[in-house]
């Protein structure tokens, strides 16, 4: 059996499988490709605008989709060049919401050249693409460094998260609803295919050249890697290995009435190893209190929470 990236292919004999353990070809920098999964590790990923990186909610739009926005960043990727649809850009979108974002701590007016860091990136239609495009996300430094310690490999499952709000579209733009609350909730997903270092001795794929975890200053560090998504899930080939929901309650972390960050998750959660997480999260009034910072939250081979997560892609695609 084999994977080819970039053309090369890379064999099973050139990897060691083992659970708990990361490997890495010395043929190709694809890490852990073949390690035997007992059980799908699931992770929530934590991504888009929050109140330091972007300084707002990203929108629910009132026909359910989810617009996760990208977090300002220098990575040459314009929000006027991505496409919400026919008729509006994502700067379009956002100038409606606030004529300002928020980054290294002070608020900027926004322009049709502020940059972003589309990451991840899920939605194929958000911009033009190479006929071999696919899924993917990037991660580097002290969460990547955390995602390696945990074991996540071949088959694990990110469950992206943001806070959001609603919306209205009044008059020709979209607006936040001001009786809305903001909310944690997932609204994207991706089956891991491949997980590639991408450092200087890499060859960077035409179709991933555009992806801001391949740029000259993130190839010099060690721990910068990508994400490949699968072609389609583990567990049911009629559903892609990555995507986008639409709004539905199962989505919502945030227990009713409380802040963003206070969890009305399954009781069986109890009883799964959540990273960055202890018993001690789970509070007297009936909410896990998730931590305010770290991206990953790694949950550890539990059968229930797989079931969980399955249940909400099967019912959010």
């Amino acid at each position: 059996m084999s994977v080819r990236t970039g053309g090369v292919p890379f064999n099973q004999a050139n990897t060691v499988s083992n659970k708990n353990r990361i490997f890495r070809s010395k043929k190709q920098n694809i890490i852990n490709p073949f390690a035997f999964q007992y059980c799908m590790k699931v992770i929530l990923s934590r991504k888009g605008f929050d109140d330091e990186n972007g300084g707002y909610p990203s929108p629910i739009l009132p026909d359910g989709r989810l617009i996760s926005l990208p977090i300002p960043s220098k990575d040459h990727i314009f929000y006027s060049d991505l496409k919400l649809d026919e008729n509006m850009s994502y700067y379009d979108l956002m100038k409606g919401l606030k004529p300002t974002i928020k980054y290294d701590g002070k608020w900027h007016d926004l322009t049709k050249d502020s940059e972003c860091h589309l990451d991840p990136d899920i939605r194929g239609t958000i911009i033009k693409r190479l006929d071999n495009w696919k899924p993917c996300f990037g991660q580097i430094g002290a969460s990547q460094t955390h995602l390696l310690k945990q074991g996540i490999s071949k088959d694990d499952l990110f469950l992206f998260f943001g806070t959001f709000r609603r919306t209205k579209f009044l008059d020709g733009k979209y607006i936040f609803d001001k009786k809305a609350e903001k909310l944690h909730l997932i609204f994207n997903y991706l089956q891991i295919r491949d997980i590639i270092q991408i450092n200087e001795k890499y060859k960077v794929l035409d179709w991933m050249k555009y992806h801001p975890h391949t740029s000259r200053d993130r190839r010099k560090i060690s721990t910068n890697a990508i994400y490949i998504a699968r072609e389609k899930l583990s567990w049911n080939s009629n559903i892609k290995g990555a995507g986008c929901f639409r709004y539905n309650s199962k989505l919502v972390l945030t227990k009713k009435g409380y802040s963003k960050s206070r969890w009305n998750l399954p009781t069986f959660f109890k009883e799964a190893e959540i990273s960055r997480h202890s018993l001690s999260s789970w509070k007297k009034e009936g909410y896990f209190r998730s931590v305010s910072k770290g991206q990953e939250l790694v949950i550890q081979d539990n059968k229930k929470v797989e079931n969980w997560a399955r249940d909400i892609i099967k019912q959010g695609v």
